[in-house]
C-alpha cells in the first residue's frame, strides 16, 4: 500500500497549530508561563485531533506531527513536563485518542525535529540539547502512537566519516524510545544516500530517502538503487520524501520546495510499494490531494495502455 503524508500543518483548512516565544514568557510568572503553556497544548492537542480525522477521510495516510506541539518544552529557561500542566490530564487523554483514532483509521504518525537537532556536532552542549529534544519528542510518540523521528546528519565538519562515527556513538546510547524510532534522511548538501547507507547498516538506522535531496545533491546510486538499499534499511514500512523544486529542475535554487508536485517527479520505481511518501510542498493538504489524483490517474493510463497491447515506458 502506497500511503501520502501530509506534513506538520494546513494551507486551507481551519486547523492550526499554536506556539509561543521565550521572550514573551520570560517577562510573566511562572505560574502565569504554566498556565498559557497549558492552554496553547490543550490546544494543539485538538488540533492533532482534528488534523488525524481530517487525513483519515481524505485519501491522507499518514500526519507528520509539528515539532512544537508542546512549545518551548526542552527551552533551558521555560522548559516543563507535561505534569507540570494545570491540564495535563486532558492533554494526556487528548493525545490518547489521536493514538486510538490513528489506529483505527490507519494513519501513520511522525516527527521531523528542527534542524538544530545535530548528534553529529563536535559540541558537547549541543548534542546534549538535541537529545533532550529527541526525548521530548519520544515521551509525546510514545503516547500517541508515532514511530518515526527522522533527523538529518548534520554538517562534515572537515571530515564527513569522522562525523558519521561521532554521531553513531551517540545513537548506540539512546533511549529505546528514542532508538526505536530514529531515522535518518539524505540532504541537499553534504550527505548523499551513499554516504548514510553504511552508517545505517553498522548502527541500525532506517534511512529516509528523499529523491528530491538526491537530485540536488547526486552521488553513484541511481533513484532505482538508492530505493531498494533504503528499502532493506527498514523492520517496517519505509518512510520516504517527495518534492519538486520551486522554480523548475536546472534553475537556481532547485532546493526550494514548490507549491505543488510535479506529477513526473514521482519516481516510477515508487508506484507499487508498501510505503509511505510525506508530500514536502508548501500547499500541504492541497499538495497532497492533487497529488494522489495525479497518480491514479497515471497508473490508470498505463493499465489502459497494457490492455491494448502497447508499451509502457
Amino acid at each position: 500500500m502506497l500511503r501520502l503524508g501530509l506534513c506538520c500543518k494546513f494551507h486551507k483548512e481551519p486547523i492550526r497549530f499554536h506556539t509561543s516565544t521565550a521572550k514573551h514568557l520570560q517577562n510573566i510568572s511562572r505560574s502565569m508561563q504554566l498556565e498559557k503553556i497549558s492552554q496553547l497544548c490543550l490546544a494543539n492537542s485538538r488540533a492533532l485531533l482534528a488534523a488525524i480525522e481530517y487525513c483519515g477521510v481524505n485519501n491522507i495516510g499518514c500526519f507528520r506531527v509539528n515539532s512544537k506541539i508542546f512549545p518551548l518544552k526542552t527551552h533551558p529557561d521555560i522548559g516543563y513536563d507535561l505534569k507540570d500542566l494545570v491540564d495535563w490530564q486532558n492533554i494526556h487523554h487528548l493525545l490518547s485518542q489521536c493514538r486510538d483514532i490513528s489506529e483505527k483509521m490507519n494513519i501513520r504518525l511522525t516527527f521531523h525535529p528542527d534542524q538544530f537537532v545535530i548528534l553529529s556536532s563536535e559540541k558537547p552542549d549541543i548534542v546534549c540539547k538535541s537529545i533532550e529534544e529527541l526525548d521530548y519528542q519520544a515521551e509525546v510518540s510514545e503516547i500517541i502512537g508515532a514511530d518515526v523521528i527522522n533527523i538529518h546528519a548534520g554538517g562534515s565538519y572537515g571530515d564527513k566519516g569522522l562525523a558519521l562515527r561521532r554521531m553513531g556513538q551517540i545513537v548506540s546510547n539512546l533511549k529505546t524510545r528514542i532508538r526505536t524510532r530514529l531515522c535518518i534522511e539524505n540532504d541537499d548538501r553534504i550527505y548523499t544516500p551513499s554516504d548514510l547507507l553504511p552508517f545505517c547498516h553498522d548502527f541500525g538506522v532506517h534511512l529516509v530517502y528523499d529523491v528530491h535531496h538526491h537530485r540536488c545533491l547526486s552521488d553513484n546510486l541511481s533513484i532505482a538503487k538508492a530505493t531498494h538499499f533504503a528499502l532493506k534499511t527498514w523492520n517496517r514500512q519505509p518512510l520516504f520524501h517527495i518534492s519538486s523544486p520551486k522554480y523548475g529542475w536546472g534553475e537556481v535554487h532547485q532546493n526550494w520546495h514548490h507549491d505543488y508536485i510535479d506529477e513526473k517527479d514521482f519516481p516510477d520505481e515508487w508506484e507499487m510499494l508498501d510505503i509511505t511518501v510525506e508530500v514536502e510542498a508548501k500547499a500541504k493538504e492541497l499538495a497532497v490531494k492533487r497529488l494522489y489524483e495525479d497518480l491514479m490517474l497515471r497508473v490508470q493510463m498505463k493499465s489502459e495502455k497494457k490492455d491494448n497491447g502497447l508499451s509502457v515506458i
